[in-house]
């Protein structure tokens, strides 16, 4: 890992590479209103239900589409423009968001209904976080892919963070439809930003052929591609057997590179920890320290802010000790949210949770910057896709397992179920470490 990581964090330069402002900001707006989204919908079905199962359901259905849906979705990840497929994604998800937020300002939102909208958000999502990172690999330089990982990440803990502060007092004031309004309308300027960030098609193949040779690549299409077609029509481009061939050829790369799948399963553990510890946070925040909307605002507030100065620290981390403070970022992670349920003081939860912030940023920052520095660009759309399908299993069983564990045996044992899945990411980071040190199995650098 350190030899992929020998870049500096170098601010200025990064936001001169061309678009990268745009999606910078696009990306922060946009998590912005996922924050605000799914804060006010567990608080919702929590407050209508008071189930934590029902909550789970919730963590569920807007990971579910990721079993079945980016095995495809990686395959078109790295057949279409990017930019333009992230555009369809955003404005397909801000018509989902506003269509139910209008029902729920009518007073005509069942519960099927809401289901239904995170069902669907979850299968837009589903695509929208690997072709996002496929994306930065595309606009940025490889020297810089540090400084971009970390800077991205920022700006979605920044919109989380704005989200945190906001969401409570929104909710307490405009309700379900004023936090579902203002997602959709997230989504919308996110398109625009992702629209204004380059000019002309730009399939993933010619960035392979034309771009990669370049230290510091244009992110301008080539002159023979033109503005209006958003994606390529030839019929034997998605022809059932390019796509099963395109999938196992990603498959196969990665049982070649056991380096890349250790560290693809370390994000991935981390990753369903993350979003099933949502399950839980919820309950914490209403049942055992009886904060309300605005506590449980500003525990998640607390999470988002760390991880921006995890971010902030991700480059020296980098620099000095990566496998070390890998390691020890997912262990803090473990015993952690093992001690979590005993935090009684809101003040506490909020530290606390600044602390696994900080944790996540570090490892996300590390192995998603590693990942990146070795897997090509024209297979990297099929490898984050396949890390989220591992994430989504494990973000299934766990949000279920949660939820029951919580509400018919004890909020502390759900904890500690949640600790241990953090437990099996310092398990694969371990092993990246070793395979990492050892020359014969470590896969180097692909070319393109």
């Amino acid at each position: 890992m350190a030899s992929d990581l020998h870049s500096t964090l170098d601010w200025k330069a990064l936001f001169r590479v061309p678009g990268f402002p745009f999606f910078f900001f696009a990306m922060f707006v946009s998590l912005f209103g996922t924050g605000m989204n799914f804060a006010g919908v567990t608080w919702y079905v929590l407050g209508a239900t008071h189930s934590t199962v029902k909550v789970s359901l919730i963590v569920i259905l807007v990971t579910l589409p990721g079993l079945v849906v980016p095995p495809f979705g990686g395959v078109l990840i790295d057949r279409v423009d990017r930019r333009y497929l992230g555009i369809t994604l955003d404005a397909s998800r801000a018509v989902i968001v506003l269509g139910t937020a209008v029902l729920a300002y009518l007073g005509r939102l069942a519960m099927w209904e809401l289901y239904s909208m995170v069902f669907l958000l979850g299968v837009g999502f589903a695509v929208y976080w690997s072709t996002t990172n496929a994306l930065v690999q595309e606009l940025v330089p490889r020297e810089q892919l540090l400084t971009a990982n970390a800077t991205v990440l920022i700006a979605v803990q920044g919109g989380m963070t704005a989200a945190g502060a906001l969401v409570g007092f929104m909710y307490e004031r405009a309700g379900l439809p004023g936090i579902l309004g203002i997602d959709g309308t997230t989504y919308l300027i996110s398109a625009i930003c992702l629209l204004m960030l380059r000019h002309g098609y730009h399939a993933p193949q010619d960035a392979h052929n034309t771009r990669l040779v370049s230290a510091a690549p244009t992110i301008e299409a080539p002159p023979e591609m033109s503005e209006p077609s958003l994606m390529r029509t030839d019929e034997e481009l998605f022809a059932a057997s390019r796509v099963f061939a395109d999938i196992a050829e990603g498959l196969r790369y990665l049982q070649q590179q056991p380096r890349v799948l250790a560290l693809g399963i370390t994000y991935a553990c981390m990753m369903a920890g993350v979003i099933s510890a949502n399950v839980l946070v919820v309950a914490l925040a209403k049942d055992l320290l009886a904060a309300g909307p605005t506590g449980y605002g500003l525990i998640e507030m607390g999470w988002a802010i760390g991880a921006v100065v995890g971010g902030l620290g991700a480059g020296a981390a980098a620099r000095k000790n990566p496998h070390g403070v890998l390691v020890m970022a997912l262990a803090t992670l473990a015993v952690g949210h093992t001690l979590f349920p005993y935090a009684r003081m809101l003040a506490t939860a909020v530290a606390m949770n600044a602390l696994f912030g900080v944790c996540r940023a570090l490892g996300g920052v590390l192995t998603q910057s590693s990942i990146m520095t070795t897997v090509p660009r024209r297979l990297m759309g099929r490898t984050q896709s396949a890390f989220s399908v591992i994430a989504t299993v494990l973000q299934v069983i766990m949000s279920f397992a949660l939820g029951w564990f919580a509400q018919h045996i004890a909020l502390s044992v759900a904890f500690l179920l949640l600790g241990a899945i953090y437990g099996g990411g310092v398990v694969a980071a371990l092993r990246a470490r070793t395979l990492s040190m050892n020359p014969q199995q470590t896969p180097t650098p692909a070319p393109g």
